[in-house]
């Protein structure tokens, strides 16, 4: 009983005792409340491997967490690739609470739009996308840049005169850097030719092998793949035939006969849209980044290129970052010999992102 009266004068004394000689109590200090972290969803279309197309994107959404740590907290799931699939699981990502939900695929494209157009407080980005939305921005990569640095290094190694190119799907994001590969080795040589092979799938490392065996059976002595595996590394580094890898560095699946890979580095996006989200500044764009914003990078450089041929291929790449070098600047001309780029003019980005032919040169169909 002494104890509550004590309690109770001494709440008195703080509030009206202290008025009434003309003082205030002392203000309560309490901790600002801590802002809830920001849910992030990331959808892919494959298993996270050690290497490879999903594995960068891996590494995007890890760069996103370090560079906010304790403010962001983001999910990931692995082998979505079919629409019904994907848009249920975009559905259920805006449904928990994520504010910021990734698609890394053009085959989440689709989906991504449906579900954004209902989810209109949740942000959307979709890499491969279409279109964007109020909602949702889109974002991919200028990879023709990585691989016409390639054809330069391969014709700086090439015997034969003979390249390989091995495909997922004849669609315009590798066609067009299957062409830029060739016109990239052909500003070295101009006799160089390159066969194309197409597997119909991103990810089938036994047809990828056979491909890359076929080719090198028909004179290609250096290859470049745009798939999801490194087999026909691999396979160049068992045959003792040059290689370009694609995506991640693929060094060390050949080491003696890898001359580099053309990599991709996302972390510049995924730290972006969090930044927008998080700041309350995020709006939809359509993002086509290359070597200039480090979205697409090239590995170390094989010794056996020589250091006038690495300084060679360190010059086309500062042109190309500082806008010197167009890789589609005229004239070009298709594989039926009809100019397709005049003279003094270049290709636009509706045509590069649209590109369903092959430059002269090109050996192969697209289908």
């Amino acid at each position: 009983m002494a104890n509550d009266t004590r309690r109770q004068f001494l709440k008195q004394l703080s509030g009206a005792g202290l008025a009434a000689i003309g003082l205030r109590a002392p203000a309560v200090w309490a901790a600002p409340e801590a802002q809830p972290a920001l849910k992030v969803g990331v959808v892919y279309v494959s298993a996270i491997a050690d290497i490879g197309w999903t594995r960068q994107h891996e590494m995007g959404r890890l760069a996103m967490e370090a560079a906010f740590k304790g403010q962001v907290r983001s999910t990931c799931i692995e082998n979505v690739s079919q629409p019904a699939d994907s848009e249920r699981v975009f559905r259920e990502l805006a449904a928990s609470g994520h504010q910021l939900i990734f698609g890394t695929s053009f085959s989440h494209t689709q989906p991504l739009m449906r579900v954004a157009a209902q989810a209109s407080d949740t942000t959307f980005e979709s890499c491969s996308g279409l279109r964007t939305q109020a909602n949702l921005g889109t974002f991919e990569a200028r990879y023709f840049e990585g691989t016409y640095l390639a054809g330069v290094a391969a014709a700086q190694k090439t015997k034969s005169r003979v390249l390989g190119f091995i495909g997922g799907f004849p669609v315009p994001d590798v066609v067009g850097p299957a062409n830029a590969f060739l016109l990239g080795a052909r500003s070295v040589d101009p006799s160089i030719t390159c066969k194309v092979l197409w597997l119909n799938s991103w990810f089938d490392p036994g047809k990828e092998r056979d491909a890359a065996h076929t080719l090198i059976g028909l004179g290609a002595d250096v290859l470049i793949s745009m798939t999801d595996t490194p087999a026909t590394v691999q396979v160049c580094e068992e045959v003792a035939v040059w290689s370009i890898g694609y995506a991640s560095d693929m060094s060390r699946y050949g080491p003696r006969t890898c001359l580099t890979s053309f990599t991709l580095d996302w972390s510049s996006v995924y730290i972006g849209a969090a930044r927008g989200v998080l700041d309350h500044r995020w709006k939809s764009e359509s993002r086509w980044d290359g070597l200039a914003a480090g979205v697409v990078k090239m590995a170390p450089y094989h010794p056996a290129l020589g250091a006038a041929g690495i300084q060679r291929l360190t010059d086309v790449q500062s042109q190309i970052s500082a806008g010197k070098l167009d890789v589609f600047a005229g004239p070009i001309r298709d594989q039926a010999g009809a100019t397709k780029v005049a003279s003094g003019q270049a290709l636009n980005a509706d045509g590069m992102r649209s590109m369903g032919w092959f430059v002269q040169g090109m050996q192969g169909k697209l289908g």
